[in-house]
């Protein structure tokens, strides 16, 4: 039988300090204690919100992309469309969003799929994972100043190429891609 418990080995925190705390990134220092007594005086932590990321097909069953630069890695990628979820929002809430305001797209039938960390050792949020199908364009992109995004319509083939070629370099967004894929034997 599998071990649910949530704070099995729960480390005690003993002190805590904020290093920055901007926007776009807030660190923590903790001093840590873990069970069998051992203390790590440097543990940091990244916090940040929760994040929604869409994996939207159109009743053409065209996957609606989005391509943009990432400066962390210098280059242009295919994406699922993503954000944060803002104060007081839920995370269907966000996702709709998201879409909406980087897309255009909308409507259609909302899952969430899933549930993921990016690295649950030190960031402290989790990304919830949707899935919109049949949803179809009705209206244009509303950008933010910082964002330069450019709205794809892909087929299950391509998907597939940019997967199988390793094309996609997010793996917050890979995970839900390769689910789908797997889930709906198209592999």
């Amino acid at each position: 039988m599998l071990i649910h418990d949530l704070n099995e080995r729960k480390w005690k925190t003993l002190k805590s300090e904020y290093l920055i705390r901007r926007p776009w990134l807030t660190a923590r220092r903790d001093t840590v204690e873990l069970p069998g007594g051992s203390v790590n005086p440097e543990f940091y932590v990244l916090e940040y919100p929760d994040w929604v990321n869409v994996l939207a097909i159109t009743s053409d069953d065209e996957f609606v992309m989005i391509r943009q630069y990432r400066h962390g890695l210098g280059q242009t990628r295919y994406e699922l469309c993503a954000g944060v979820v803002d104060p007081g929002e839920s995370p269907l809430e966000a996702a709709k969003r998201e879409l909406s305001e980087e897309t255009g797209y909308g409507g259609g039938f909302w899952k969430e799929t899933m549930v993921i960390s990016g690295n649950p050792s030190t960031t402290n949020n989790l990304t919830h994972c949707f899935l919109a199908t049949g949803v179809e364009k009705i209206a244009s992109q509303h950008l933010e100043s910082t964002e330069d995004i450019s709205v794809h319509l892909l087929s299950v083939a391509e998907v597939k190429q940019l997967l199988v070629d390793d094309e996609i370099k997010q793996s917050l967004m890979l995970a839900p891609l390769w689910r789908y894929f797997a889930l709906n034997k198209l592999l």
